[in-house]
């Protein structure tokens, strides 16, 4: 089982919604998601959804891409190629695994040149 048995001919949905990363208090109920360890919570959301007295920094301006794809846990090395391949093209990403998708969060900037990219790696890419 490799990555590019996933990644040809998978489907990547690019969302219309521009989410912001934030670092805040507490959890908050409008997230997209919500990772929480011993010294901080980080709430992903879209733009202007979230309790701005709540947040103690946020990195607005991204965009979400999921890999419409169930992905088994046995799976090596499926982030490292796309992170990979986008790190080439100089495109940041801030990449979120769920119990069985993935999502990877780049910059409003960079969708056209992760698109192209993913394309290239054999995936469908739709927008959202």
């Amino acid at each position: 089982m490799q990555p590019a048995d996933f990644l040809d001919g998978g489907t990547v949905t690019v969302s219309e919604a521009t989410y912001t990363v934030y670092k805040t208090e507490h959890p908050e109920s409008s997230a997209f998601a919500t990772i929480r360890d011993e010294t901080e919570t980080t709430v992903i959301a879209e733009a202007g959804t979230v309790d701005e007295s709540n947040v103690l920094a946020a990195e607005p301006g991204w965009r979400r891409l999921t890999f419409e794809m169930v992905l088994p846990f046995e799976l090596v090395g499926f982030l490292a190629t796309v992170a990979t391949v986008l790190a080439a093209e100089d495109v940041s990403i801030f990449a979120l695994s769920a119990y069985s998708t993935d999502h990877v969060l780049v910059k409003d900037a960079d969708v056209a040149t992760a698109t192209q990219k993913l394309e290239a790696l054999g995936c469908t890419v739709e927008q959202g």
